[in-house]
């Protein structure tokens, strides 16, 4: 059984996994704000227990024990920010640190009477996907709302990288899951693109606010 820092490792390792099934170091010690010499002791150690494959100089891979063991952190994590929003009434953008501390706990039972008690969600209260079980994750289709053209419209259903700033900012623009945004023009400048939702005429987000808007076009 892996210990909570080697959790915290895996679940980074598993969050910055390239298209080649690859990761660097460096940026597993930049999000961890650990050094490099710590982060490659740690690494060492995980492959003597079977959780990634690691070669002197090169890129590091999870095993398939790794990527279960990260993607069941994950499904724990999940599903604890989902209880905090539906059971508990926290906001959005109050459960991470909450659940980062819960993610660590070691029962089955926990857990799946936590899914059981929310009706089995398949994503969570920022629209990211809930593992099962068997650590499978499921995807739908989705991008990001600075992909879309002039007279287009999206229906908001996940965020990039949510951090607790970023959905106080969307706190205070009363954007939320299931929100649908239409694109009114779009500045050839800057990529910021003026938009309407809800009840507002007209809104202006930057292009960086609408690269972490994943949206369904609808």
């Amino acid at each position: 059984m892996a210990s909570q820092t080697e959790e915290n490792y895996l679940k980074a390792m598993f969050s910055l996994t390239n298209e080649k099934g690859e990761v660097n170091m460096s940026e597993v010690s930049n999000l961890l704000k650990v050094s490099k010499p710590s982060a490659n002791n740690m690494v060492k150690n995980l492959e003597k227990q079977g959780y990634v494959n690691y070669e002197k100089y090169k890129p590091v891979s999870l095993t398939s024990k790794g990527k279960k063991t990260a993607a069941l952190v994950i499904r724990k994590h999940r599903l604890t920010e989902m209880y905090l929003v539906e059971k508990m009434g926290f906001g959005w953008e109050e459960v991470h640190q909450i659940a980062e501390q819960i993610e660590h706990i070691n029962s089955v039972t926990f857990f799946e009477r936590m899914d059981e008690l929310l009706g089995y969600p398949e994503f969570d209260p920022h629209g990211s996907p809930i593992p099962d079980k068997s650590g499978n994750i499921s995807h739908r289709k989705q991008q990001a709302l600075s992909t879309l053209q002039e007279g287009e419209s999206g229906k908001l259903i996940a965020l990039a990288r949510s951090s607790s700033e970023f959905l106080e900012f969307l706190n205070s623009r009363e954007l939320q899951l299931g929100t649908r945004i239409k694109v009114l023009s779009i500045e050839s400048y800057d990529g910021s693109l003026t938009v309407q939702y809800n009840e507002l005429i007209s809104a202006t987000f930057s292009k960086k606010v609408a690269e972490r808007l994943l949206v369904e076009v609808v």
